[in-house]
């Protein structure tokens, strides 16, 4: 499997977050819990050619 490092700031608390992305996958959207605070992040990504062309964490309204 091929992955890439990303880092960004959590949407809830703001601390910066390493995550592992799937390039095998050219598109995902999923909720992972932020690491730090633990609240519920919307991920969404999509790469092209092993080139990651969007990135996108969002909060989760409840």
């Amino acid at each position: 499997m091929l992955e890439l490092e990303h880092f960004f700031a959590c949407p809830y608390c703001g601390e910066t977050i390493s995550m592992f992305l799937d390039i095998s996958v050219r598109k995902q959207q999923y909720i992972e819990d932020c690491e730090v605070c633990c609240n519920p992040i919307q991920i969404n990504y999509e790469f092209e050619n092993e080139t990651l062309l969007s990135f996108s964490a969002n909060s989760i309204e409840q």
